[in-house]
Parts: C-alpha cells; sequence; structure tokens
C-alpha cells in the first residue's frame, strides 16, 4: 500500500512539474511577444503618430532613412532635439486634423513638451496621461470638445504647463488638475467650462487664466492674487480679486421668519402700487392702436440692438467671421490713399480667420475692392476713448517703409478693432518655421540679412519717433511680415500705451525680459533684448521657446544655447542648415551673431543702442567687417558672455 502511494505521488509530482514548464513557456512566449510589439523605436513611433494624423502633407521630412535627431541637430521638422535624444514636438500652425495618436507617443520614452497649438484637432481631449513624464501640452485655439473627466490627467505627477485655451470644453473644470504637484501655469480661458473654480492647492501655481468661460460662485481664496482679467467674461463669479460676493441663500435663510413675513407685504404694496399707474396708462393707450403698435416696434428693435450690442463682447466663431455684430458708430481712417468704408461694409463681407493671438483674434476680409486684416484686441478695455484716439492718430503719422502703416479704427468700451493691409507672403515667422519639402530651401543668407537690416531700421525710426518707453513691445517673428520683395513690415508696434498694464508684462514679448521679469522695470533697451532673440532666431531656425512662456527663463532662451554652443566649440551647428549661403558669407553670418547676443545681455545696460546695431548691420550688407568693431574676419569667433570668453572655429 505504502509503494502504491509513493508512485502515486510521484506522478503526480511529475504532472505537476510539467505543468509548470508548460505555464512558464507560455508566460514567456507572451512576454516576448508583448515586449516585441510594443519596444518602437523614437522613428517607428513618430511615424505611427503621423500616420493618424489628417493634412500631414507638410511632415515630408519625416524620412525613415535618416534619425530624427542627431545629437541637437534636428532632422525631422517639429521635433525637439535634446542630446540626441527627442524630447519634444512643437507642430503649431500647421492646419492638422484627425487623431492624435498617444499610444504611439508613450514609446517616446523622453518625451516632455508637446505643443499642438493652432490647429484643427477635433473631438474630446486625448488620454494624455498616458504620457506620465509630460512637463508642458499645449494645445490652446484648436476644436476639442466636451466634457473633460476628472480622471483625464491623473498620473501626471510632472506636469508644469496645461495651455487648452480657445477650444469648445464644456462642463466642470477636471478635478484632477487639483493633483498635479508641479503645476505652474494653466490657460484655460475662451472655452464653456461651467460650475464653480476647484480649490487649487499647488504652491507653484503661479499663472492661472479662466477667463470667457461660464463659471459662478466664488473665487477660491488659493486665487485671489490672480490678474482680475483672469476671471473676466464670467458673468457669475465673485469674489477678490472681483467684486465681493453677495450674501448667500443660505445665510438669508437662517434671518427670522418674522422679517420675510414684513417683507413680503412691503413687496404686495409695491406692486399694487405699481400695478395701478400701469392699468390706467395701458387703458388710455388704447385709445391709440397705431402709436401703440409704433411704440413697440421701436422698443422691440430698440432691445434687438442691445441684445447686439452685449454679443459684441463676446469672441466670434471661426464660421460666423465679423457679421455677429451691429453698431451705428463709423471706422475711422487713418490714410487718404485707400478707399473708404464703413462698419457696415465690413461687417457685411466674408471674414476669413486668420488665427487668434496673445491679444485677440485676427480677420482677412474683401471690401470695397481691398483685401484688408481686421485685429479685434482683447486687453484695451481700461483706455479712454480720448486717450486711445489720440494714440491712434499719432500712429497714423507714423510713416517708413519697415513698419505695416495703420488704414484705420474702431473704439468702443469693450472692444477695439485696427484695420491694416493683407500682405500675401505672410509672417517672418511661418517663413523660418513653416515646412521645406528639401534642405536648403528656406530663406537664404542674403533675405536674412536683409531682414534684419529693414527690422533693425524699422526698430530705430520708432526709438526715434515715439516718446515711449518700449516703442514696439511686442517684436517677434510673427509680427513681422514680409512683402512681395522680402522686404521686413513689423507690425503690432507701440501698442503698449493702450495696452491694459496688467496684461502688459505677461502678453508682450518685450516685457518678457529679464529686467522686467526679475526686477519689474524696463529700460530705453528693453525692445533690444527682443531684437537680439530675433536675430539669433533667424540665424538658427530655432523657435524660441520663451514666448510661449508666462516669464524670463534665462535657461529657454536662444543666447543662452548659442554661448553653451560656443563652449562646446559648435558653433558650426548654431546656423540653420535650410539657409543657403553665398560665398564669403561665413564672416557676415558671425559677426551678426555677434550683434544679436550683444542685444541679449542679462544687463540692459551693455545693450548696444539701436543706431548703433543698425550702423553694424550696414557694414556688413557693405562688406565691411572691421576687426576692432567685430572681431575676427575669418573662421574663428570670440563670444563675450557674462564673465566667458569663447574661441571656437566655424568649420569644427
Amino acid at each position: 500500500m505504502g509503494a502504491h502511494v509513493a508512485r502515486l505521488a510521484s506522478k503526480t509530482s511529475s504532472s505537476l512539474d510539467l505543468v509548470f514548464v508548460f505555464v512558464f513557456l507560455m508566460l514567456s512566449l507572451v512576454v516576448v511577444s508583448t515586449g516585441s510589439s510594443s519596444s518602437l523605436s523614437d522613428s517607428d513611433a513618430l511615424l505611427r503618430f503621423k500616420s493618424s494624423l489628417g493634412n500631414n502633407e507638410s511632415f515630408s521630412s519625416w524620412d525613415i532613412s535618416k534619425k530624427p535627431c542627431d545629437w541637437n541637430t534636428v532632422n525631422w521638422i517639429g521635433v525637439l532635439c535634446l542630446n540626441n535624444s527627442i524630447w519634444g514636438l512643437q507642430l503649431e500652425n500647421m492646419g492638422l486634423t484627425g487623431t492624435i495618436d498617444v499610444d504611439a507617443l508613450v514609446s517616446v520614452e523622453k518625451i516632455r513638451t508637446i505643443s499642438l497649438m493652432n490647429n484643427r484637432f477635433e473631438g474630446p481631449l486625448p488620454e494624455f496621461r498616458k504620457l506620465g513624464k509630460l512637463k508642458a501640452l499645449y494645445l490652446s485655439n484648436n476644436k476639442f470638445v466636451g466634457e473633460i473627466p476628472d480622471t483625464s490627467l491623473q498620473g501626471m505627477s510632472s506636469l508644469k504647463r496645461l495651455y487648452l485655451a480657445n477650444n469648445e470644453f464644456t462642463g466642470s473644470i477636471p478635478a484632477s488638475l487639483l493633483t498635479l504637484p508641479k503645476l505652474t501655469e494653466l490657460r484655460l480661458e475662451g472655452n464653456q467650462f461651467t460650475g464653480q473654480i476647484p480649490d487649487f492647492q499647488q504652491q507653484g501655481l503661479r499663472s492661472v487664466n479662466l477667463a470667457s468661460n461660464q463659471l459662478e460662485g466664488p473665487i477660491p481664496a488659493s486665487l485671489r492674487n490672480m490678474n482680475p482679467n483672469s476671471f473676466s467674461g464670467n458673468k457669475n463669479l465673485c469674489g477678490p480679486p472681483l467684486s465681493s460676493c453677495p450674501a448667500f441663500p443660505e445665510e438669508v435663510k437662517k434671518s427670522d421668519s418674522n422679517t420675510w413675513k414684513i417683507v413680503l407685504i412691503v413687496i404686495i404694496v409695491v406692486v399694487v402700487l405699481v400695478a395701478l399707474p400701469v392699468a390706467l396708462f395701458l387703458f388710455y393707450k388704447k385709445k391709440n392702436e397705431s402709436d401703440l403698435k409704433s411704440s413697440s416696434s421701436s422698443v422691440v428693435a430698440a432691445t434687438y440692438s442691445a441684445e447686439r450690442v452685449q454679443h459684441e463682447a463676446q469672441p466670434p466663431r471661426a464660421t460666423t467671421g465679423l457679421t455677429r455684430r451691429a453698431d451705428q458708430a463709423k471706422l475711422s481712417f487713418l490714410r487718404d490713399d485707400i478707399e473708404k468704408f464703413d462698419l457696415q461694409d465690413l461687417l457685411r463681407a466674408s471674414a476669413e480667420v486668420l488665427g487668434s493671438g496673445t491679444f485677440g483674434a485676427s480677420y482677412k476680409a474683401g471690401v470695397s475692392g481691398q483685401v484688408v486684416v481686421v485685429k479685434r484686441y482683447r486687453h484695451m478695455n481700461t483706455v479712454g476713448k480720448e486717450e486711445f484716439y489720440e494714440h491712434m492718430r499719432r500712429l497714423g503719422r507714423l510713416k517708413h517703409p519697415n513698419l505695416l502703416p495703420l488704414m484705420g479704427y474702431y473704439y468702443r468700451k469693450e472692444e477695439k478693432l485696427l484695420v491694416m493691409e493683407f500682405v500675401d507672403n505672410g509672417s517672418l515667422a511661418s517663413h523660418l518655421h513653416g515646412n521645406h519639402s528639401l534642405e536648403g530651401q528656406g530663406l537664404d543668407w542674403q533675405t536674412r540679412l536683409k531682414i534684419v537690416k529693414g527690422a533693425a531700421k524699422g526698430m530705430a525710426y520708432l526709438y526715434n519717433e515715439l516718446p515711449i518707453m518700449v516703442p514696439h513691445g511686442h517684436l517677434k517673428s510673427s509680427n513681422v511680415l514680409l512683402d512681395d520683395s522680402m522686404e521686413p513690415l513689423l507690425t503690432d508696434y507701440a501698442l503698449r500705451p493702450v495696452i491694459n498694464p496688467e496684461s502688459a508684462h505677461s502678453l508682450m514679448v518685450a516685457y518678457k525680459s529679464p529686467e522686467y521679469t526679475l526686477h519689474g522695470r524696463t529700460t530705453n533697451k528693453t525692445d533690444i533684448w527682443s531684437l537680439g532673440i530675433l536675430i539669433l532666431e533667424i540665424l538658427t531656425g530655432k523657435f524660441p521657446e520663451n514666448y510661449l512662456m508666462q516669464g524670463y527663463d534665462k535657461n529657454a532662451n536662444l543666447a543662452t544655447w548659442v554661448n553653451k554652443m560656443a563652449k562646446e566649440k559648435r558653433i558650426g551647428e548654431v546656423f540653420d542648415k535650410d539657409m543657403t549661403r553665398t560665398k564669403n558669407s561665413k564672416s557676415q553670418m558671425i559677426n551678426l551673431l555677434k550683434i544679436g547676443l550683444n542685444c541679449c545681455e542679462e544687463d540692459a545696460d551693455r545693450r548696444m543702442d539701436v543706431k548703433v546695431i543698425v550702423e553694424k548691420i550696414e557694414r556688413l550688407t557693405e562688406g565691411d567687417t572691421d576687426e576692432d568693431s567685430f572681431g575676427s574676419e575669418h573662421n574663428t569667433f570670440s563670444v563675450r558672455g557674462n564673465e566667458d570668453d569663447f574661441s571656437f572655429n566655424l568649420d569644427r
């Protein structure tokens, strides 16, 4: 019997061993299979991501035959590289549609920032929470719709910046925003969020914009130090920094019931006293029915007009253009050499939305046989009428070949419109950061030098003509338009005096300069900092990350990057490889780079004067490379930083 039991136990043990071996082999196969399907290379992952997008013809440089990143050199459009890895995507203003394949991006392990702003994505918010290490997510100015589930952002513990502005999100502000410990900037304006604002407790949260939604109730104590404009356009919000909240119904209920009885009696008496003369008035009014109809018609018309005026303060939808506004006021014109038209002509014209920027929306309209751009500004509502008119007339007197002239303007307390010519060739930003099918098809060196020269001359003219501290204030590549001969035309200039003071420092590029952000002051060289960034952007082809930031970050500006490359003796990698170069252009490029770096000195007093900048650029275009002014004529370039001197070879 014992032997029989032993044999039975042995057989059972052997059978279990076989089962364990079989299970182990199956699990191994599953793991191997799973691993092989999910371990996509960065290139494969991005190509899979691209395939989910509509209108993706601009991705021709996404070629599997070359890596997206060659160390810090970018080979694929819209890819941001750092230390031979993909750390971000910047796919803006491309008209992209379709689906955002977040699952494909999960395989890009070091991706930390994604910007898909100013495209045409629709539908609900994708599940970006799968990218748990993401630090910045920019999705403003798309067509995302619907409620954002409370769990949609859970687990994104590294997220610092979230931009969801100017979409069509509805419902409550998602509670998962409260679980993001490192959140510093939140942009939710221009949506249809409802309900109360949640109580944000993040210590590092320094910028929140919830304007133009449908929020209600008291503003949480944690946000009471924010700018009041961050809450504008929400009719039922109250409490600091807005007006104080009225008594809540719960508090009223606690009052004595006898008080309610007294109030009710008073109300009844008042109603009777008011109703009696109204009834008498209506009785006698019936004797003249025709007058009644006429009067009623006038009341209806006035009511309709009032409702239309109320709608004017709301941002127009892209599908309706400018036709939703009606007003009897007239446009004011600043030029005599154009065909005049009135506001009604403009409102009746079909309008194409060109984009929505930091200040407001821009529309292209054909009216009276000419094509114009109408810019609608959101941040001028505190300026008085006479002050606004006087400043517009001052701008109308400016005349320079490198300034886009202002044609006309329209004033209402709640709304300001500026009218200017439409420039077919688009902005410098679109030429620098647009899509080129082949390397070397971007702007050539001589064109870039011409643009820098014209921009500097336009700035010098503004400095000479306008007695204000920061004559331009909003210089960036998207505010430099190019005419048919590639001459630059500065736009959005000299608006600081009519911009709400509390908005200027966060919205205007010059006001993100080191001296303002760190010390709260401007100088007569604050604009020079922006000019330097523009010069470096033109030379490197890199989009300045500081444009997207609320304040100034030394580690995110182009000057810091150029100086870093200089330290590493890699200056040859600084210049945009899409730039075709002419013979003997190296020294010119290097000297212009030095001018840009000098403009970007953190100490404003060390920056060159705008007249000196123009003189040095003029000498560049004339072929004069004075060593005393610029340094070496040849391949060696010395950069003077804060405390360091660097020398390196361009051909390295």
